[in-house]
């Protein structure tokens, strides 16, 4: 596993870090890292499970409860919520929102939350968090997008819109703030099996995603955390401005087709698909 500078300075704070890939992400970088983390949430009850477990295991931990989608009060609220341990040097901006809604029909008061949570959120905690990296010399911003801020999918107007902004703000921070000691980057999970997705992937949909990743299987939450684990650690120190897919091999495939040459007849050669 990458290795993140064990320092007892060293302060995290992960947003959705009560569950999910934001739990496994603020449970590794506290417990394996040695960072103090924040886990921030809307889920109170979640968060302070997290955060005292991470605590009864020798880490250290304090829960955060924040709804993102006020973005005012969460501008306001961020000196006083980062008091305790300071501000961030590893930035996490891991929640999000979503709905499966048609493009036609997205209402706006949910375009308008879904931006509030999966872009003005990250934007306002990457201003609170980088004057105190520039002080230092050293950050680590590592914004959580999706393949569906990569390409369409149906029913991700808002969603995948979102992303697509996620993934270019992240690459307007970094050229920014690039001779800071600082690197910002992204990483676009393909279908994972977190509560979110759990939620929104009906059976149609998770075997659609079965025959759509060259994998046949979706990502587990750990395995998102390790690429979030290396993007934080010194090793990607030369990185910034990158967006890296942990999606099976969903973004690599175009015409995917698992079983075409189990069906072709030997004596009838198969013509291309375009």
């Amino acid at each position: 596993m990458p290795q993140i500078r064990q320092h007892s300075a060293r302060v995290a704070l992960v947003t959705g870090g009560a569950s999910g890939i934001g739990r496994c992400v603020s449970e590794g970088l506290a417990l394996a890292h040695g960072a103090r983390v924040y886990v921030l949430d809307k889920d109170s009850t979640a968060a302070t499970a997290v955060a005292n477990g991470i605590n009864a295991a020798g880490g250290r931990a304090r829960p955060l409860i924040v709804d993102l989608a006020d973005g005012p009060g969460l501008r306001q609220a961020l000196p006083s919520l980062t008091a305790e341990f300071g501000a961030p040097d590893i930035l996490i901006n891991n929640a999000g929102m979503a709905a499966m809604i048609p493009a036609v029909e997205c209402p706006l008061d949910h375009w308008q939350l879904t931006m509030a949570v999966n872009v003005t959120a990250p934007m306002l905690l990457m201003q609170h968090a980088l004057p105190h990296m520039r002080q230092k010399g050293w950050g680590r911003i590592i914004n959580v997008a999706s393949t569906s801020g990569l390409r369409a999918g149906t029913g991700r107007m808002a969603y995948g819109t979102s992303k697509a902004a996620l993934i270019a703000m992240t690459r307007q921070f970094a050229i920014e703030v690039a001779d800071w000691g600082v690197t910002v980057n992204a990483i676009a999970p393909g279908p994972v099996d977190t509560p979110m997705v759990q939620a929104h992937h009906s059976s149609a949909t998770r075997s659609l995603y079965g025959d759509m990743v060259p994998m046949r299987r979706y990502g587990r939450p750990e395995e998102i955390a390790d690429g979030i684990f290396f993007m934080a650690s010194d090793q990607a120190s030369f990185i910034t401005g990158h967006t890296l897919s942990i999606d099976g091999g969903f973004i690599a495939a175009g015409v995917l087709l698992p079983d075409l040459f189990d069906q072709r007849s030997a004596a009838a050669p198969t013509a291309a698909l375009v």
